[in-house]
C-alpha cells in the first residue's frame, strides 16, 4: 500500500495545545466495524456502553521527564573532580536532550540537539553537575547513545532534571500541569518517554463505574517511546521498518486474556500501545507454539517490533479506544487495519467538520 493512501487534511487549530479542566469530558466517536457507521458520544458514556462482560486491558507505563537540558564540557576542557564546582568556561553551549529508548541501567538512546556539535567522546552536564552523560555512539536520524554517571538514582535525577517531553505538534514548552495531566491515574512504572494518550480520558471515578458492572480490567506495561511519531519514509507501506517498544505482560493478565479468548468474550484495548503488545505477544506465541496448543499469548517480557497495518489479522483485540492520528502515520495505519481505511478516512473527516480535538490532548474514538 502507498503512503498517499493514509493522509487527509487537518486544520492547525483543531490540534489540542491543552487537556481539557476534566479529563472525561471528551468527545468520543463510536465506530461500528460492521455496520460502518458512527455516533458521537462522550467519553463519560463509555461505562454504560459497554456490554457487561469484556476485558479491558490498559497500559500502566509511567512517563519519565525525558527532555534534559544541559551543557557540554568540550572534549579537551580540564577534567572536573567528584567534589569540585563545575568551572562555567568549560561549559559552552546549551544542549537539549531527548531521552529516547533505554538501553540498560545507565544507558539511554537520545536525540540530542544541536547534534552536530557534539562528537563521540563529549561529556554532558545537567542540573549543578550532579548528572552526567557521556556520548558514546551515533545511530540513524541523529540518534546518539548515552551513558549516565553521577551519584544516586539515575530516575530520580531525571525525575527531579527533566522536562515532561511534549509531543513535536504541542507548540508550547510543558507546564507544571503537565506532569500531572501528561500522565494516566493508572501510570505506576517504567519509563515510558511519552503517554499511552488513550489512557488519559479515564479518572477513578470512570474506572469505579466499569468495576461495579462486573467488568474485568487489566494491566500490561509498554514503555512508549518517541518512535510512536516518528514518520514513515518510505512510499510503500511495507517497506517502513516499524520502531520497537519494551513491553511486560504479567501472569495475571496473559491468564485474563486466555479466559477471555476461551468465553469468546470481547478484549477492548485501552490505545494502540496495547494493541502492539498484546498482538506482537500473539504473533510470537503463534511462531514458537505447536499446531496443538491454543495458549494465545504467554507471560513476560518483549520487545514489541509488529508493525500491522491493512491486511494483517489481528489474533487477541476485538475492539479499541484511541485517540486521533496524525496522517500518513503508522498508527493512523494500524486502526485502518483493524476498522478499515475508507471507513476510518470518512470518520476522521466528520471528526474534523465536527470539530474534534486531536491527537494526545484531544478527544477519542471507540472503534467495536
Amino acid at each position: 500500500m502507498n503512503l498517499s493512501d493514509f493522509d487527509y487534511n487537518l486544520p492547525e487549530e483543531r490540534i489540542a495545545q491543552w487537556p481539557l479542566e476534566e479529563r472525561d469530558a471528551s468527545r468520543m466517536l463510536v465506530l461500528d466495524r460492521q455496520a460502518q457507521t458512527w455516533r458521537d458520544c462522550q467519553f463519560r458514556e463509555f461505562p454504560d456502553l459497554l456490554r457487561g462482560d469484556e476485558l479491558i486491558i490498559v497500559n500502566n507505563a509511567r512517563v519519565l521527564p525525558a527532555r534534559l537540558w544541559g551543557y557540554r564540557k568540550g572534549i579537551h576542557a580540564q577534567p572536573v573532580g567528584k567534589n569540585s564546582s563545575i568551572r562555567r568556561e568549560n561549559l559552552s553551549s546549551k544542549i537539549e536532550i531527548l531521552l529516547l529508548r533505554a538501553c540498560g541501567p545507565k544507558e539511554w538512546e537520545a536525540l540530542v540537539r544541536p547534534g552536530r556539535k557534539i562528537p563521540v567522546g563529549e561529556v554532558i552536564y545537567f542540573g549543578d553537575g550532579e548528572l552526567q552523560a557521556e556520548v558514546v555512539g551515533r545511530g540513524d536520524f541523529g540518534v546518539r547513545r548515552l551513558t549516565f554517571s553521577g551519584e544516586g538514582n539515575l530516575t530520580a535525577a531525571i525525575e527531579r532534571l527533566g522536562h515532561i517531553p511534549l509531543p513535536p505538534y504541542i507548540k508550547r514548552e510543558d507546564a507544571p500541569t503537565d506532569r500531572e495531566r501528561y500522565q494516566t491515574v493508572f501510570a505506576r512504572q517504567g519509563t515510558a518517554v511519552a503517554a499511552p494518550t488513550a489512557g488519559l480520558h479515564f479518572t477513578p471515578a470512570i474506572l469505579s463505574r466499569i468495576r461495579e458492572r462486573g467488568i474485568e480490567i487489566a494491566e500490561i506495561t509498554l514503555d512508549v517511546g518517541l518512535g510512536t511519531f516518528e514518520p514513515i519514509r518510505t512510499e510503500r507501506l511495507e517497506d517502513h521498518r516499524i520502531h520497537t517498544e519494551s513491553y511486560e505482560i504479567s501472569e495475571a493478565t496473559a491468564a485474563a486474556v486466555e479466559r477471555a479468548h476461551a468465553e469468546r468474550r470481547p478484549v477492548v484495548a485501552i490505545g494502540t500501545t496495547v494493541v502492539r503488545c498484546l498482538e506482537d505477544a500473539a504473533e510470537k506465541q503463534a511462531a514458537r507454539a505447536p499446531a496443538n496448543d491454543n495458549q494465545v499469548i504467554r507471560a513476560g517480557r518483549a520487545e514489541a517490533n509488529i508493525f500491522l497495518f491493512p491486511g494483517k489479522s489481528f489474533r487477541v483485540v476485538n475492539q479499541m479506544l484511541t485517540n486521533f492520528h496524525l496522517p500518513k502515520s503508522s498508527l493512523l495505519a494500524l486502526v485502518a487495519a483493524f476498522a478499515g481505511r475508507e471507513h476510518i478516512l470518512h470518520a476522521y473527516e466528520h471528526a474534523v467538520e465536527s470539530q474534534y480535538r486531536f491527537y494526545s490532548y484531544g478527544d477519542c474514538m471507540w472503534i467495536r
